[in-house]
């Protein structure tokens, strides 16, 4: 029996080790994840590059490269996207008491009263919510020698990837080396996808709100832009709440673009995620909308935020890692 099933029990041992080590040394897997999704992202550049270049000066290329890209996405974001957020995040409590005073929407006094309380306790969590994103963005700006670390750990990565695969799949028996190697390239391939994709889409959705609040001259086109971008992240019920909020905003601050914003967004929403995600993603997740909200709530239940931004790619390896001990159990 132990020797029958000896690599998928070291496999299930080990992949429960790992999930224990994010759970435990948080620090540690924002700095590992970062860094295996930014590898994710550079890797056909890098090999590409490679063709022509040592690996190192295409490692060394793509990454100066990427750091461009990012200081100037934060040049961009100090001058435009910040101000208009802190605006926003000021105006919060009077756009909630404005929406009470709708007309026809509170003639009933115990309407009027869930309302208010809702409307309380949504500002404050609101408010809350969007100052913590400001001294996230700001912290991590501040760790300095995290994003130093994660920047030579992708370096590492991104030259010694095949033979930190080769590694990996040496721990196991000699036999099932080759099945090791191929589970490790399943994962990678997996969430590449969807890294990649879910990028791709959150600069559509981005640019597609903001050009439509430009249009149509409705306020804040930079924090609605960014937050359904961000938004995408968080599939199924992240794009709803994003949407929720627009609509709500436009209710207050225009109400006559109140319906053609409503049908923006359920278009926009239903473009996404049946044309362009399938087109981008295909069906290489094999991920029901039913699991991705389940393991999108256990996200946020055990590691807030980060846990909902993790919930998917997480629930991409355990999937892989489940069908791989399953298929070997049955044919041994």
């Amino acid at each position: 029996m132990w020797q029958n099933h000896k690599t998928s029990i070291i496999l299930s041992v080990s992949f429960v080790a790992l999930l224990s080590a994010f759970w435990f040394m948080q620090a540690f897997a924002f700095v590992f994840f970062l860094s295996l999704l930014l590898t994710l992202l550079l890797s056909d550049p890098v090999d590409k590059l490679s063709q022509r270049l040592p690996r190192i000066m295409a490692a060394i290329l793509a990454l100066t490269g990427f750091l461009g890209l990012f200081l100037g996405l934060i040049a961009i974001i100090s001058s435009s996207f910040i101000p208009t957020l802190y605006q926003f995040t000021d105006e919060l409590p009077d756009l909630a008491v404005n929406i009470q005073h709708l007309n026809g929407l509170t003639e009933s006094g115990i309407f009027q009263k869930g309302l208010d309380e809702a409307w309380s306790e949504l500002t404050t969590i609101s408010t809350q919510a969007i100052k913590s994103s400001l001294m996230i963005i700001f912290s991590l700006f501040n760790k300095l020698i995290d994003f130093i670390i994660i920047i030579f750990l992708t370096f590492y990565l991104l030259i010694d990837g095949d033979k930190i695969k080769a590694f990996a799949a040496s721990l196991f028996p000699d036999e099932d080396n080759r099945r090791i190697t191929n589970l490790i390239n399943k994962i990678l391939l997996s969430l590449r996808i969807y890294i990649r994709s879910q990028l791709i889409i959150c600069l559509i959705t981005g640019l597609i709100v903001y050009c439509y609040f430009n249009i149509m001259e409705l306020p804040y086109a930079s924090v609605f832009a960014v937050a359904s971008a961000v938004s995408e992240f968080i599939p199924v019920l992240g794009p709803t709440v994003a949407s929720g909020f627009g609509i709500l905003m436009t209710v207050i601050k225009a109400p006559d673009l109140t319906i053609p914003t409503a049908v923006f967004y359920l278009f926009m929403t239903q473009i996404n995620h049946n044309l362009i995600y399938p087109a981008i993603v295909g069906k290489s997740l094999h991920l029901h909308p039913v699991a991705i909200i389940l393991g999108i709530i256990m996200g946020g239940e055990l590691l807030n935020a980060p846990g909902m931004f993790l919930a998917v790619p997480f629930m991409v390896v355990i999937k892989h890692v489940i069908a791989d001990i399953n298929y070997h159990s049955h044919i041994m």
